[in-house]
């Protein structure tokens, strides 16, 4: 794990990095294919990942995007993931460090 020190992380501290280069770009590509493919994008799309990574552990972030991914397949099996308080609130972590990112970033 890297220790990093960055104006994303709005702390004066340093954060463990422990999000993998694939995560990050697989998010810089998602978040480009909404917002434009520019350069502004890029910058953009890279400030809210280095963000979220500040915010979240890398183990939340798979946990809230596995349950997003769950949920939007559909079907009956996929009701747990719906309705538990615990499913609900990783994804709801996910989303308060999105929003904080936009916020920031965007």
């Amino acid at each position: 794990m890297l220790l990093a020190v960055g104006p994303a992380s709005g702390q004066d501290k340093g954060f463990i990095n422990d999000y993998p280069t694939s995560a990050r770009a697989d998010y810089v590509f998602g978040c480009m294919a909404v917002n434009g493919q520019t350069r502004n994008a890029l910058e953009r799309c890279s400030c809210s990942i280095d963000l979220i990574a500040s915010i979240i552990t890398y183990d939340e972030y798979v946990g809230a995007e596995t349950v997003l991914m769950v949920v939007q397949k559909g079907g009956e099996n996929t009701s747990i993931f719906r309705t538990s308080p615990l499913m609900r609130n990783k994804v709801d972590i996910l989303r308060r460090a999105q929003a904080e990112a936009e916020i920031r970033c965007f």
